[in-house]
């Protein structure tokens, strides 16, 4: 199969999706790689190494022409004009959050394979997983940044000082996101809330952190009352393939002291606060009712070298087994048909197709198996 690896071009986006060693595995397959000139550079990884690794360098024109792109971010709209019926996509795409994108991906007939969807027999996403470790424990760490003064915050150190009481971190969601968050806010010092709506998963926090930080149930209630007392709030919430919903309205904002801050990780799936909006890397925040927000939606992307190799860590394998076979490969592994997204014009993940108001089938329909 000939892949492409073009160019990331969302704003500050130095991810790229795949490493020169990941491309040698992939030329050794038989598969012929044609890797965007420039596109390992912000991943500290130069066009020699691609090259080395067997690949060809090329405009972004002619990384887009491959039967299969790889990329690590969704299309974006300078983009839709590479979207065809013979291209598998596969990269990341959050489609519910993205009506334009879907409705590209549809006209054009493309195969659409996201990362996101893609799901273990345990139900847990291993594609999502490595950016979700990676964003978490970001969130923290530019919550800190901006609970700073001088950055628009209340002036607070997270883990404050011998004398002077830490910060409150509040984490709604205990899924890979907010047990991450909640690690790196223990491990600094603070005060940590974490939500969630499973009692198991409570349970299984409270034992991995042995009693360093408090457990409550995500109700309406429990998330009103913590705001309240809250001076960074990190928003973790998943619900696969679909939107967010929204948990922290514009009401309980209100509540919130002056110059706290709410880190939205669950941005890029529309986000689970009512007033965040998806904002980049170059312009970051901004505050409403007194409240920082911080809204970007590729937070990975400020540590692309971590990122990028995390990411392939985890993608390599199943894009080798999508090169190697094609569609067998989804019809083969139902956890990787559950990635398909969309087919031949086709919406074949039925969570985007409730969030958009579209009709959906389900991948195995669109696959015939």
């Amino acid at each position: 199969m000939i892949i492409g690896i073009p160019k990331e071009i969302k704003t500050l986006e130095n991810r790229v999706s795949m490493t020169p060693g990941a491309v040698e595995s992939l030329v050794r397959q038989g598969n012929e790689v044609l890797v965007e000139a420039g596109a390992g550079l912000g991943s500290g990884l130069t066009d020699e190494e691609y090259l080395a690794a067997g690949a060809r360098m090329v405009s972004a024109a002619e990384a887009w022409g491959a039967g299969m792109v790889i990329k690590v971010k969704e299309p974006l709209e300078s983009e839709f004009q590479y979207l065809r019926k013979d291209l598998i996509l596969f990269t990341y795409l959050h489609l519910a959050a993205a009506e334009s994108l879907t409705h590209a991906m549809l006209a054009a007939g493309t195969i659409g394979i996201a990362y996101e969807t893609v799901t273990l027999p345990d139900n847990s996403l291993p594609l999502l997983m490595p950016m979700s470790e990676v964003a978490g424990r970001m969130a923290t760490q530019v919550g800190a940044r901006y609970l700073e003064k001088s950055q628009g915050g209340r002036g607070m150190l997270l883990g404050g000082v011998p004398g002077v009481a830490p910060a409150l971190v509040v984490v709604i969601g205990g899924g890979v996101v907010g047990t991450n968050a909640a690690r790196i806010a223990v491990g600094m010092g603070a005060r940590c809330i974490i939500l969630d709506l499973s009692h198991k998963r409570l349970q299984y926090l409270d034992d991995i952190f042995q009693g360093r930080l408090t457990t409550m149930a995500s109700t309406e209630p429990n998330i009103r009352a913590v705001l309240k007392q809250a001076d960074l709030v990190v928003g973790a919430v998943l619900v696969p393939g679909a939107k967010a919903p929204k948990l922290v309205s514009r009401e309980m904002l209100s509540t919130m002291k002056e110059g706290s801050v709410i880190v939205d990780v669950a941005v890029d799936q529309g986000g689970c606060v009512e007033t965040i909006k998806a904002t980049t890397h170059d312009d970051p925040i901004y505050v409403v009712d007194g409240v920082v927000h911080y809204g970007v939606a590729n937070m990975p992307g400020a540590v692309p070298r971590t990122s990028t190799f995390a990411l392939v860590n985890q993608t390599l394998p199943y894009a080798m087994r999508i090169a190697r076979e094609g569609m067998d490969a989804l019809k083969k592994d139902p956890g990787l048909a559950l990635g398909l997204n969309t087919f031949e014009g086709k919406l074949t993940c039925p969570a985007v197709g409730e969030a958009l108001g579209l009709d959906a089938v389900t991948p195995e329909e669109a696959l015939g198996i």
